[in-house]
């Protein structure tokens, strides 16, 4: 297995933790708008949920892709992994944000809160 930092495992580590409780947090949030408004007042805010819960669970599944891919290679995993990893952890970190930002926005919007 190539070695990683242990800051880069607990960092990535800590991420998909987040991400999962995005997708949580997105998936209970739309049913309950979609329980207690229906679809039709709130088609736009339904969608919003899902794309978010969508980019974040393609964010948790990349990183997962990519975490196996260097646990797998032999002594050291080559550097066009290694930056698609760095990106991605990034990317990961601001998809995080701007679902928990997109959550809380329409918590707010509905009285959810």
């Amino acid at each position: 297995m190539a070695k990683l930092p242990e800051t880069t495992v607990k960092i990535i580590f800590d991420l998909q933790r987040q991400l999962l409780e995005r997708i949580n947090e997105a998936t209970a949030t739309e049913a309950i708008v979609f329980g207690r408004f229906g679809e039709n007042e709130t088609t736009l805010e339904l969608d919003q949920l899902q794309n978010s819960r969508e980019r974040t669970t393609s964010s948790y599944f990349r990183l997962y892709t990519l975490l196996l891919k260097v646990a797998e290679a032999q002594l050291e995993a080559n550097s066009a992994t290694l930056d698609l990893l760095a990106e991605s952890i990034e990317q990961a970190a601001a998809i995080n944000s701007a679902t928990q930002a997109s959550i809380q926005e329409i918590k707010r919007d509905w009285n959810l809160s």
